[in-house]
């Protein structure tokens, strides 16, 4: 790369559609970094490039499995013994954030074990975006810049849907902050689906407080995982009359049979960013880049300037 580039830009293996597409929005080519796997299943990192001195952005999600986040952490650990000037993990989708607090007895906390993890490796700075819960900033002693997926989203919901008819939904309580700041922004109704679950991954019970007939609705959400809740809470939507349901949610998650359940339930669309890679087949789903997002927030750090115009909501 060239030497006047004031930062560099590497990408762990099952980011790196990403870590492409930032690249390209800050024109600069991608790090050069080999990953090579053992017959034992491990793996090791190092970089093909000089990068003492420099300012370094890892970009790696850490979804399942979890070899990307074993890849980051080596990745981490190489840049700091390489003598790097400062290294930023770029998470964009968080992984183990639902597991945050301790709801039942003995029980790990994730979030902050991750989070542990991620500084003893040695970051100096995390970039990422929509945690599951807002207080997983607090797990780190490291500055933390949290954006949101709502710049993206905004955009398209003002060209591409109803606004005259809409009304903002969230799939459960949880939710209920999120969706009304969506509400506010654009001055729109707001509905909430209460939930009881009996396990994890399974609704038992779901119902609506507030009035959807006749209303094309939108559903917010921050994750989609076995998509049961979700898929729920539209057709419950439109057994009470709403006109049209669809649902946005920045990560896309979607276990199995989560696709199968999108394409068979009452959604006209669902969109997600492409924080984590979406490849299976579902005609419903649509697929927004952060990538611009991205880039601009790296650029803003290098240079010192604020974040926080990037924040639409």
């Amino acid at each position: 790369m060239s030497a006047q580039t004031p930062f560099l830009v590497f990408s762990g293996t099952n980011s790196r559609y990403l870590a492409e597409k930032i690249c390209k929005s800050l024109g600069c080519p991608l790090g050069q970094m080999n990953i090579q796997h053992f017959a034992d299943g491990e793996f090791s990192v190092s970089y093909e490039e000089s990068i003492r001195g420099r300012d370094v952005f890892l970009v790696q999600s850490t979804f399942p499995n979890s070899d990307n986040l074993m890849e980051l952490l080596l990745m981490i650990d190489a840049a700091k013994r390489a003598s790097a000037h400062s290294i930023i993990a770029v998470i964009p989708y968080f992984g183990w954030a639902r597991q945050d607090r301790k709801d039942k007895p003995r029980v790990s906390i994730g979030a902050k074990l991750i989070a542990d993890m991620l500084s003893t490796a040695g970051i100096n700075r995390l970039i990422t975006m929509d945690l599951h819960a807002d207080q997983i900033q607090g797990f780190f002693n490291v500055p933390v810049d949290h954006l949101y997926a709502s710049s993206v989203f905004l955009d398209y919901i003002k060209t591409s849907l109803p606004m005259d008819n809409l009304c903002i939904a969230t799939p459960d309580v949880g939710g209920t902050k999120r969706a009304s700041s969506y509400s506010k922004y654009l001055g729109l109704p707001m509905v909430i689906c209460h939930k009881s679950r009996l396990r994890a991954n399974e609704v038992a019970e779901m119902r609506i407080i507030g009035e959807v007939e006749g209303l094309d609705v939108l559903l917010i959400d921050d994750m989609v995982d076995t998509a049961g809740t979700i898929t729920k809470a539209a057709n419950l939507m439109m057994e009470n009359g709403a006109k049209s349901v669809r649902a946005i949610a920045s990560h896309a998650v979607m276990s199995d049979p989560a696709s199968t359940r999108v394409d068979e339930s009452a959604l006209t669309e669902m969109i997600f960013t492409d924080s984590i890679p979406y490849a299976k087949k579902c005609e419903k789903v649509k697929v927004l880049s952060i990538a611009d997002m991205f880039a601009e927030a790296i650029r803003r750090v290098c240079s010192g300037e604020s974040i926080s115009s990037l924040y639409a909501i």
